[in-house]
This record gives C-alpha cells, structure tokens and sequence, in this order.
C-alpha cells in the first residue's frame, strides 16, 4: 500500500467519523422516541430505492429509535384494477370506492404490498411485522364526505366516494405491543367502521392520525418531490402553520402538496413534535434530514421557536 492510498483510506474513515459525530447529539436527544414514516410514491416500484428505505427503517431501531412505518400503494392499486378491468374514477385525488375496488386495495395494501416491505426489512436484519388498520382496533374509519361545484350553476353537490374513509379514532394499543417486543410495525391504510364497513385510507392522512395518536417526535412523508419549493424553484427548509397557510394563499402551495402539508400541520398541532416532507427517491433521505445539521427536505413545526 501506498503512502499516498494510505491517506486516503486515513482520510475516507475520518469522513466516517465525522459524520458519527455529526449525528451524536440527535441520537441522544431522541434515543427512545417514537418516528412515524409514510412510505409511498415511485419509489416503491424501485428494488434498489425499498432496499435503501429498509435500511434506514432498520438503522433507526438499532439506535433506540422506534420507526413506524405507513404505506401507501396507490399505483399498484390502480395497476391491479387495470388488469381485472375495473374503472376507477378519482375526486380531490381521492379513488372513488365501490365495493369491487375496497376488495382490491385491501388485497394489494394489506396483502401483497404490506408483506413486501416485511420482507425488505427483514432483509436489512430487523424483525417487522405487517397489520393493517383493522387488526387490534387500530384505526377506526369515518365515511370520507366530499362535495363538488357543477361548473354550470356553481352549486355544491355531495360526491359518495364509497368505501373512502378517514381516521376517526386511533388505538396504539396494538404498535406500542409491537414496540415493546422489538418489532417494527408495517401498517397498510385500511381500517374498519362502526358500520362493519372496510374503508381505504389516504396513506398520508392515516400516518398523519398515528403520529398525532402517538405523539411522535418525527412524522416523515417521504414523497416525488424534495419537499416544499418556493415560486423560485429554491428547497423552503423550515415552515410553520402560519407559513403554510399564507404560502397557500399567495398560490405558491398548490396540488397534491396540499393535502400532505394539511396532514403535517394536523399532526403538529395535536401533538406531533415535528413533520418533514422529503424526496423518497433520494438515497438515505431520511437519515440525511435526520441525523445531519443541514437536513433534506422540508420541516414543519407548530411554531418557529419548537
């Protein structure tokens, strides 16, 4: 070996150092804290991306913190629709949910998708198990009410979504059991009603209640996108509610951001210690937001001094 290769790998290990020590004063802070993360998007189609993602869920445990982990699956959805030809419809980006297709999301979420990701992370060498909102009680459903405007007479009418529901109760009875034995809990985002009905939740809207449930120190929405941008295209690294709000106003907010930025500012503000949304396509995002003093994406917290 080389002097010079020498100092190289002298100098590539001091790198490695630095960034343990970057990351020292945040695995103490929350050593024992409780992390929600919604996984979804495009980058759960990626082999290479999931396998990154469980690396990191399972990283995240051996430090002491506790990962939760909620998944969407909106294009296997539709992909599984599209090859037994049933039609879907969307309102506000909502599936419109007849019988037929409840069967369907609960198949692919709870089943083919939900076990998937138990797989990566045991892979990674963490011990996961996969549940959905139905088991334990763990989420309990509410009809998803939407009106519309008919662009002739500008008057509202009441949309039926179907089996489309949102959390109206939320027991962490079941995640906290998980926890305690070691586990890492892989929640599909389907929950049953009062009615007996079985709904499908919005991933984001669902991670949204747990964390609030829970009272996490983090919600993670690992998204497309590499967070909130500005009109100029620049990364908004800190917002709080008030900023969100007025961001929204001025049009600088628009789309599928507002529905996970209405989700982050909920959970903040029932107890949620922080929300962060941030590009899933990124390699190790999370623990780049996380662990380093610069961050990755974009966070949200109830008020700029928190």
């Amino acid at each position: 070996m080389t002097g010079q290769t020498q100092a190289g790998e002298t100098s590539a290990m001091l790198a490695k150092a630095e960034v343990l020590i970057e990351a020292l004063p945040y695995l103490q802070r929350y050593a024992g804290c409780t992390f929600v993360v919604k996984y979804g998007g495009h980058a759960m189609g990626d082999p290479a991306a999931a396998r990154d993602f469980a690396e990191d869920i399972v990283l995240l445990k051996a430090v002491g913190i506790n990962p939760v982990v909620v998944h969407g699956g909106g294009p296997q959805i539709g992909a599984m629709l599209k090859k037994l030809g049933v039609e879907s419809t969307f309102v506000d980006g909502l599936r419109v949910t007849d019988k037929a297709t409840a069967e369907v999301a609960e198949m692919v979420l709870s089943g083919a998708i939900n076990k998937e990701l138990v797989g990566w992370i045991a892979q990674a060498g963490g011990k996961a198990i996969g549940v959905s909102g139905k088991d334990g009680g763990l989420v309990t459903a509410t009809k998803v009410e939407r009106t519309i405007k008919d662009p002739g007479s500008n008057i509202e009418q009441a949309v039926d979504l179907g089996f489309v529901g949102e959390p109206a109760r939320v027991d962490t009875t079941l995640i906290h059991t998980a926890v305690t034995a070691g586990m890492i809990p892989v929640i599909a985002p389907i929950g049953a009603g009062d009615d007996g009905h079985t709904y499908n939740i919005n991933a984001d809207t669902m991670a949204g209640a747990i964390a609030a449930a829970l009272g996490a120190a983090r919600l993670f929405l690992l998204t497309d996108v590499p967070g909130v941008l500005a009109k100029d295209g620049t990364l908004l690294t800190d917002l709080t509610p008030a900023d969100i709000a007025r961001l929204r106003d001025d049009g600088t907010i628009s789309g599928g951001m507002i529905p996970k930025l209405e989700t982050c500012v909920h959970a903040v503000e029932a107890g949620c210690e922080a929300a962060v949304v941030l590009d899933g396509r990124v390699p190790h995002a999370m623990l780049l937001e996380f662990f380093t003093a610069s961050g990755a994406g974009t966070l949200i917290r109830a008020n700029s001094a928190a």
